[in-house]
């Protein structure tokens, strides 16, 4: 079937329309809408090497999560136990993701492992020594429980900076994990590498908390916190100064409402000072949540806490249904948008740390693509122009295959959704030098054959025969090489490993397959009595 000529060329020409179809968006900006809806959609993405931006390598803190899971498992805990009047002291989270406590009351312990067994599946079994009558109980989870937890956090938190990331505007971003616990974000052309920092490393723990007026304040200060409470801080501005001062708040531990049940969140514009704020609104569990936490605490404070940081507590006049409330805290504009995109994308669970921080400039990306572009062209060049003198007609279809060789790799590019980067121009340089390598070493061996007196056609069949298990073993090891380089790689290097695989499969078939239909068809079709070679 290959021996035709009609099918060979319908295989070269279906192969290089997908690659233009893929390759089209790249290189024509502006296409008629008629047309468009019938191309593909994706186009080759810069690097940031060649568009320069911002590389951040980040560290998901998941023990952290965990820690905040025993502590609410804790608070859960301590009012299961007095539901069923369970006789106990000092129930705490402990060291690790463990709670401790002691029963005064041995007699407790069943009470207890029933309520473990059907309230708290994650918990081991309790472990307990008695001493001077004392029970003293240590619970741990499970280590199972405790795994799917640190990878559910990792995933949580990969969707969640994904969607931050699209909400600020970032265009073709490229966020992925890297291992257990670190997410590799990259962010071509952004112009403010500090508010994208702070826009995707924040958590957004959204809480609400009742202010406890009852206790003082005073006496907290020094040191007198009462149980069940806590001491947090909060902004606040000077208008005449327009300094910034903290002030102290004795808020109730435990929190009434979270974020998660936030529906959305928007920027408004406060009609008494002009000033902007964000306006929030529960989803439907949220909202009668919110109608029954402010029905059950008329005349009390209610404080707003976004990641420890009291941004305003407002006393609760009657109940407030719809679930509906807002944030302030006199914000800039810009800080209420990046606030109201945190709570729309949702809260981490789990705190942040920027293991790593790159910042290329847009000018040392032009310059990269200018130099890089450049080199390809230059380098290209000079081997087009040796195959021709050399090689005389041969070497113009084996530089006609070249040409189609690069086409196809930007192609495939195009079509896996792939960034080009300043080493993948290198790899694609190298696969420029790899393809010729072949077509030379097919017309080294086509000379030999006619030298023999061979006719034309018998040589180029003997020569294209003798050379293909060459070419296969050199291009099939340059592939599981550059493989290797892609799975254990990082970055750069994985730039060039993917161009070259990429650029060796092209290859392959543009020496072997291509060059080979160009051949047959010119001495077929003008019926040649010498070969130009």
């Amino acid at each position: 079937m290959f021996k035709s000529l009609k099918v060979r060329t319908s295989i070269t020409v279906i192969v290089c329309l997908a690659a233009l179809y893929f390759l089209l968006p790249t290189f024509v900006s502006d296409i008629p809408a008629p047309w468009n809806r019938f191309l593909a959609e994706e186009k080759i993405h810069l690097g940031l090497d060649l568009q320069g931006g911002m590389h951040l390598v980040l560290e998901i803190d998941t023990d952290k999560a965990l820690e905040s899971l025993m502590e609410r498992q804790a608070n859960d805990l301590k009012e299961s136990l007095m539901e069923q009047k369970v006789r106990f002291r000092n129930l705490t989270k402990a060291e690790g993701f463990a709670i401790s406590m002691e029963l005064t009351d041995p007699a407790g312990k069943t009470a207890l492992d029933t309520i473990i067994k059907e309230r708290f599946p994650d918990l081991e079994s309790p472990s307990a020594t008695t001493r001077d009558g004392v029970m003293f109980v240590t619970l741990s989870m499970k280590e199972r429980r405790a795994a799917e937890m640190k990878k559910l956090t990792m995933e949580h938190s990969l969707e969640t900076i994904r969607n931050r990331v699209d909400q600020f505007g970032v265009s073709e971003p490229e966020i992925m994990p890297q291992g257990d616990n670190r997410i590799m974000v990259q962010l071509p052309g952004i112009k403010d590498p500090e508010r994208a920092k702070n826009l995707i490393g924040k958590t957004a723990l959204l809480e609400f908390k009742i202010v406890d007026d009852e206790n003082s304040l005073e006496e907290a200060l020094r040191g007198n916190i009462p149980e069940g409470s806590m001491i947090a801080y909060g902004t606040s501005l000077d208008r005449v100064t327009g300094q910034r001062g903290r002030t102290p708040y004795l808020l109730r531990s435990r929190t009434l409402l979270t974020g998660a049940s936030l529906e959305t969140a928007k920027v408004s514009i406060s009609d008494r000072f002009g000033e902007p704020h964000v306006s929030i609104k529960f989803n439907a569990q949220g909202a009668s949540d919110f109608d029954r936490i402010t029905n059950e605490n008329v005349r009390k404070r209610l404080a707003i806490v976004l990641d420890g940081v009291v941004h305003s507590a407002p006393q609760i006049r009657e109940r407030i249904s719809g679930g509906q409330a807002e944030i302030t805290g006199s914000f800039t504009m810009e800080e209420a948008r990046d606030l109201a995109i945190v709570l729309r994308a949702g809260a981490l669970p789990a705190p942040v740390n920027i293991l790593e921080e790159r910042t290329v400039g847009p000018s040392l990306g032009s310059d990269s693509i200018r130099q890089g572009i450049m080199a390809t062209i230059i380098g290209a060049i000079f081997v087009l122009m040796f195959m021709l003198v050399y090689y005389r007609l041969s070497g113009a279809v084996a530089n006609m295959a070249l040409i189609i060789n690069v086409f196809l790799i930007l192609g495939v590019m195009a079509a896996l959704r792939g960034t080009l980067t300043l080493p993948g121009i290198a790899g694609i340089l190298l696969t420029i030098g790899i393809a010729v390598d072949a077509n030379i070493l097919i017309f080294e061996r086509i000379r030999e054959e006619l030298r023999t007196g061979k006719t034309i056609r018998l040589g180029i069949d003997t020569g294209f025969k003798k050379s293909f298990i060459t070419i296969l073993d050199t291009h099939i090891t340059g592939i599981v090489a550059s493989t290797f380089l892609l799975i254990f790689g990082t970055g750069p290097i994985k730039g060039f490993a993917v161009t070259t695989i990429i650029g060796l499969i092209a290859s392959l078939f543009t020496a072997v397959f291509v060059t080979r239909l160009m051949i047959d068809y010119f001495t077929s079709k003008y019926n040649v009595k010498k070969l130009s070679i």
